[in-house]
């Protein structure tokens, strides 16, 4: 059991970050790569409900720019919690790709650090539990309807956009341990 019953008070993009990249790991990857991988999904999540809300509007540009950053034989992509994530092999392993370039593990690490703050390894503990309470191929088929479980509840629409909920520790575990 978490050691505190208390809330977090966080936003939904580094519980999502953190979640994709505690499935990844799960799923057979390194902690390296699954971090990438949590981060590049919770960013390509994050653009397509900006995009449905209207915060954000695809341009030509943009396709442009995506178009460029492919190069043949270098991509693959990696399924995950039902999104395609961009990827690389690199010299250091396989890293999700951002705007053409291969996203650095410790900026994670430090996006994760700064959001979680003294929390992050409870967080992470709880998550790695909820994770390891199911066989690898569930998860893989549940992951992201279990984050919906879970995740921190917000207002609906743009009012909820960047807003930060509440994200709690022991309905993670009760779902990880269920009576």
């Amino acid at each position: 059991m978490p050691s505190s019953h208390r809330k977090i008070m966080i936003n939904r993009a580094p519980v999502l970050t953190l979640w994709a990249a505690v499935v990844a790991e799960r799923l057979g990857l390194d902690r390296d790569e699954a971090l990438t991988l949590g981060k590049a999904l919770s960013g390509l999540t994050a653009q397509a409900k900006g995009v449905r809300l209207g915060i954000y509007e695809p341009t030509p540009e943009t396709v442009s720019d995506q178009r460029k950053a492919l190069q043949p034989g270098e991509e693959i992509h990696i399924n995950l919690m039902g999104r395609s994530i961009p990827a690389v092999h690199t010299q250091d392993g396989l890293r999700a790709v951002r705007q053409g370039k291969p996203i650095t593990p410790a900026s994670v690490e430090r996006y994760l650090d700064s959001k979680f703050g003294a929390d992050l390894e409870e967080v992470r503990q709880a998550l790695t539990g909820l994770a390891q309470s199911l066989p690898a191929a569930d998860l893989a088929r549940q992951a992201f309807r279990l984050y919906e479980a879970f995740r921190p509840e917000v207002k609906a629409g743009t009012a909820g956009w960047g807003a930060e909920g509440e994200l709690d520790l022991v309905k993670l575990v009760r779902a990880a341990h269920p009576a």
